[in-house]
């Protein structure tokens, strides 16, 4: 039994999607559990998966109401006791919470949570990241597995006392690069000219994504580099900073939320990402196997996706450091080339789908091993 808060498009949407397509059907019985996405998040069921079925739970969702978060506990833990799974894997932090808690009351057998990044910098006072942190301890010690999307994810959760090393198994994105239009047909569909550098930014715009770090990148660009034009694929709760941005009106082409985001990455010369904090960004892990090379901020487990000098370029979170590196970019064909073409073969090796299926099988499976559900025969290989 899966369950997550809502599959707006992100990284963790994406993830549940290619899980449950790709793990044996004949081997696991799964199914996926999940609120609905807010009224600024685009859904990424509509969008780009709707042959996967989701039971809904109305109540299940970003905000934090503790009349439906009680509704969405019932709601799971009855759910559990009928579907009687083998294990439960949670998804996102709220999800985290009330479906561990739900398996607990329903004495589910095995449970793994997914830490898709954390929320430890970036959201919330220092008193109720204290609060974060004492949750997650304690959730931590009702928990089989626990799930870090990068190296440096599980590194920072360890450092705050959140579960045993023991525990831990690190099992990064994977994913399929859709096939792209050619750049001239992917620019004229966006409505940017054909000739000129274009820079993508793709996700959500929201405080932690610094949209106002983005914007002085952007004007700092264009003071260097005149014809650049700067796409944001995306939405949230900060657009606004973005859509009031009057001096940009001709070079900030604000695109909302697409189905086809290998047309963004088709039509761009690099990829930005300004983040205060990231887990691992799918974001820029579709860049790399549409072959565009990134500048981003040195956060989280960034550093696990874009290899600095060798796929793109990093820098602290310092508007002047991204300004500089996406100015050396655009202004340098052959090494925004060869990096583009270095980026798609590091990527394809390193975050294909079939290697996120494979882990998730073998995870499961060494679970189900120690709990005498399968022989030794199905821990490795049945899935490759």
């Amino acid at each position: 039994m899966r369950i997550i808060a809502r599959m707006n498009v992100g990284g963790p949407a994406l993830q549940v999607s290619t899980l449950m397509r790709g793990l044996d059907a004949e081997l696991f019985d799964h199914r996926l559990y999940a609120g609905s996405v807010g009224p600024d998040e685009a859904d990424y069921v509509e969008q780009r998966a709707p042959d996967v079925q989701v039971c809904r739970v109305p109540t299940l969702g970003r905000a934090v109401r503790p009349t439906d978060d009680l509704r969405a506990l019932a709601a799971l833990t009855a759910a559990m006791r009928r579907f009687r799974p083998h294990i439960v894997h949670t998804h996102t932090a709220k999800a985290g919470t009330l479906g561990r808690l739900a398996a607990v009351a329903a004495r589910a057998p095995a449970c793994v949570h997914t830490y898709h990044g954390h929320l430890l910098h970036g959201y919330f006072s220092p008193a109720k990241t204290r609060l974060v942190i004492q949750a997650e301890r304690r959730l931590a010690t009702v928990s089989d597995r626990l799930v870090a999307v990068g190296r440096t994810v599980r590194d920072d959760l360890l450092a705050a006392g959140i579960g045993r090393p023991e525990q831990y198994a690190v099992v990064p994105p994977g994913t399929t690069a859709a096939v792209p239009a050619p750049r001239p047909e992917a620019r004229r569909r966006l409505g940017v000219p054909e000739d000129g550098p274009v820079v993508a930014y793709v996700g959500r715009v929201t405080r932690v994504k610094r949209p106002d770090r983005f914007l002085s990148v952007v004007r700092d660009v264009r003071r260097a580099v005149p014809t650049a034009r700067f796409l944001v694929c995306g939405g949230g709760d900060l657009l606004d900073e973005l859509t009031k941005a009057a001096d940009l009106h001709d070079s900030l082409h604000l695109l909302g939320w697409r189905a086809d985001v290998e047309t963004v990455y088709a039509a761009a010369d690099l990829v930005l990402l300004t983040s205060d904090n990231e887990g691992m960004p799918v974001s820029l892990i579709e860049a790399g196997l549409a072959g565009v090379p990134a500048v981003a901020t040195r956060v989280g487990s960034v550093p696990e996706v874009v290899r600095d000098g060798h796929t793109g370029l990093l820098a602290p979170p310092d508007a002047h450091e991204l300004t500089r590196h996406t100015v050396r970019l655009l202004r340098d064909e052959g090494l925004r080339r060869l990096m583009g073409r270095q980026a798609r073969t590091w990527t394809e090796q390193r975050f294909g789908a079939e290697r996120l299926v494979q882990d998730t099988h073998d995870l499961y499976a060494s679970l189900a091993v120690a709990h005498g559900w399968w022989p030794t025969s199905l821990t490795k290989g049945a899935n490759r």
